[in-house]
């Protein structure tokens, strides 16, 4: 790397499902499946977490070294009886990171 060149950038990619009544626990069973299933080792993502929310709410969030672009893999489309509608989806570059309580930023 000469002195010119950065790394890529973070880009968080996020997904978001809503399960269809009393199918919450199905949903999130199912994302934590396919977040498995995301490539190992140099291709993986730095980070991967998943969420609960109330209203039988399913957040998938991985953090990728990846230009905004980038073909990267996501979670899929549940299967329709799973969910109440399309899967919400984003992808957000990183501008600030703040490190721990001390609220500085790093």
């Amino acid at each position: 790397m000469t002195g010119d060149e950065r790394p890529a950038p973070v880009l968080t990619l996020m997904w978001e499902a809503r399960a269809t009544e009393g199918r919450g626990p199905d949903l999130l069973e199912w994302a934590r499946a396919r977040a498995a299933e995301l490539p190992d080792g140099p291709s993986a993502p730095l980070r991967a977490e998943l969420f609960q929310a109330p209203r039988d709410r399913v957040l998938c969030l991985t953090w990728w070294q990846a230009e905004q672009g980038a073909d990267l893999p996501e979670l899929p489309e549940p299967p329709a009886e799973l969910i109440t509608r399309a899967v919400h989806r984003w992808r957000f570059a990183s501008v600030e990171v703040w490190g721990g309580y001390s609220g500085r930023r790093s």
